[in-house]
């Protein structure tokens, strides 16, 4: 019996879908995941060979509000969280990652995660 509907996913869902089929974080170099709401912006670091996260940051942590400063725009905040997971994975013994967009396009908040990373010495 066939189903009268199919579920559909979103473009950003298919997109994710497709990233996902090709990056994979493993020990020596794990995953950089993030994520964008409508307000705030998160990112991780996995290890899929484990499946735990070793680090994590969001604008909405009190040492990024604070680095960010008040009345900063959505793209400063981003670029602040690049820059404090890039610390905290270089504390945990992290050098190298690969990069994970989520299903996002590569633009505006997302890119500033990954630019911030990358200031904060990060490697992808």
């Amino acid at each position: 019996m066939r189903l009268k509907y199919r579920r559909r996913l979103t473009p950003r869902k298919r997109r994710h879908v497709r990233v996902r089929a090709k990056v994979s974080g493993t020990e020596q170099r794990p995953r950089l995941n993030v994520f964008r709401s409508s307000a705030h912006i998160y990112a991780q670091v996995i290890d899929d060979t484990l499946g735990h996260t070793l680090v994590a940051a969001s604008d909405l942590e009190a040492p990024v509000v604070e680095r960010a400063g008040d009345g900063a725009t959505k793209v400063a905040r981003a670029k602040t969280v690049g820059q404090v997971i890039a610390e905290r994975a270089r504390a945990a013994g992290i050098e190298a990652v690969v990069f994970d967009r989520g299903g996002f396009l590569y633009h505006g908040r997302v890119r500033a995660v990954a630019d911030g990373a990358r200031e904060g010495g990060l490697a992808f």
